[in-house]
């Protein structure tokens, strides 16, 4: 019965996974580069199965082009490049040393919420491994953590920065036609800053465990005074209010009263975009705050914009590309197909289609990336759950969570070979079995059982 609702459009869809693949993996082309291929080869199925390519083909790329999504990828990119120019990052790590790193493995308690930190300005798994191992593993290497553990810790939390939002996988997601008609970015923020938490408590306990099972000590004679160091770095956290100030404004009671103003209205505050608004928000107070480091001239601006170009360009091109042919999918006819065939397997049980999607994610996830899978198999995945009645919502936080294994799924795991370069470890097989077992599985149950409903979100 299955075999007869797999048609062009599930077809088309593991064409397009297989190049997507092999464009990445096998001739080691960058992401933008293998979403335009894709495309192509999309393009060439719709013109040989539907009569009327030409409007399928003109509705892919308006489609596309309207995307909120793509504008803000691109912003939230820039946004990564100037904080990490002007050194926000840098000195959010010095804030939480000197607030942890007096407890016994406390750089490790760092490294785990700087990667969570990082995630709310990145949804990069790479970038963060790199940006937040460059600071925290050397800093555990001194003092008495392994190589093996201080690689295992700072690859096994990469993912941190697709779990919490905004990330580059959760606007990817929004953008999907069976996602967007359904949710906005605002109904998903908190529900999936709530599922990541439940995450970070998790590997924070862990690292606990960790402490107690190799004997980490506390470091002696800790040098970063906790108010010193604030009264230094305290107006890095200006940047929180990047995030706090258009959630406020679009949620909960500040939205009620603007909905209700008649100055304000609901209109006016349906204009409030939060995913345009947070990373504009963001670069602007980080301007502000590391402004000694930026360019004084307008040459020197211009020298910067290059310098961060062919990084947000790199976004947009892999966003567009990646919307256009989820378009060209649904007119093949891959919603209907995926639809009928999750249907009759929720009919049997929900526990199966929650475990097909939990494996089917796992097994992408370890070759490509988090924004790799995310384009390749989040709508379908998305429609299974809502297939058997998960909310929207958590449906996308489960999703992310799943994806959030970026870093702990060898052997093809970028973060875990950045970390290794960093760490100096020369084995890196040597960590699979923890990045495995106490990161990988306890996040893919935590996923499922949120999408079974056992763990309630907000």
């Amino acid at each position: 019965m299955l075999t007869n609702l797999i048609g062009i459009g599930t077809i088309s869809l593991i064409i397009y996974v297989v190049i997507i693949l092999i464009v990445n993996t096998v001739f080691k082309r960058k992401m933008a580069e293998c979403m335009f291929w894709a495309y192509l080869v999309l393009l060439g199925i719709t013109i040989f199965k539907l009569p009327e390519f030409n409007e399928s083909i003109k509705d892919s790329l308006s489609f596309a082009l309207k995307q909120e999504v793509v504008y803000a990828a691109m912003a939230f990119t820039f946004m990564a490049y100037i904080m990490n120019k002007t050194g926000v990052i840098e000195r959010l790590v010095n804030i939480l040393n000197s607030i942890l790193g007096r407890l016994p493995g406390g750089p490790a308690y760092v490294s785990t919420i700087a990667s969570a930190l990082f995630g709310l300005i990145s949804g990069s798994g790479s970038g963060n491994a790199a940006a937040v191992g460059s600071i925290t593993i050397p800093w555990m290497k001194k003092t008495g953590w392994s190589d093996n553990m201080a690689t295992t810790i700072v690859a096994g939390n990469a993912g941190l920065g697709i779990a919490f939002p905004p990330s580059s996988s959760m606007f990817l997601l929004l953008g999907m036609p069976a996602i967007a008609k359904e949710i906005t970015s605002e109904e998903l923020y908190i529900t999936l800053l709530s599922a990541a938490t439940i995450l970070l408590i998790y590997r924070l306990i862990l690292v606990r465990f960790y402490v107690k099972k190799y004997n980490i000590q506390a470091v002696e004679n800790h040098n970063l005074n906790v108010g010193a160091t604030l009264k230094e770095n305290w107006k890095s956290l200006l940047i929180f209010l990047g995030v706090i100030i258009p959630v406020v404004i679009t949620s909960g009671p500040v939205k009620e009263c603007l909905t209700a103003s008649e100055t304000f209205g609901k209109d006016a505050l349906k204009s409030v975009s939060l995913i345009l608004w947070i990373p504009i928000l963001i670069t602007f107070i980080a301007m502000l705050e590391g402004r000694k480091f930026l360019p004084k001239t307008a040459k020197g601006w211009w020298e910067l914009n290059k310098e961060s170009y062919s990084q947000y360009a790199q976004t947009g091109v892999l966003l567009f590309f990646a919307f256009a042919a989820s378009r060209l999918l649904i007119n093949l006819g891959l919603e209907e197909e995926v639809n009928g065939i999750f249907a009759i397997l929720a009919s049997h049980s929900k526990f199966v289609v929650v475990l097909g999607v939990a494996v089917l994610s796992t097994m992408m996830v370890g070759p490509f990336t988090g924004t790799a899978t995310t384009t390749a198999i989040g709508s379908i995945a998305y429609l299974a759950l809502r297939s058997i009645d998960v909310e929207p919502a958590v449906a996308c936080s489960v999703l992310l969570l799943l994806f959030s294994n970026e870093g702990c799924i060898p052997p093809n795991s970028a973060p875990i070979y950045i970390a290794c370069g960093i760490s100096g470890l020369e084995n890196p097989a040597s960590t699979f079995k923890n990045l495995v077992f106490a990161y990988a599985f306890p996040a893919i149950i935590f996923a499922m059982l949120m999408a079974l409903g056992i763990i309630p979100l907000l």
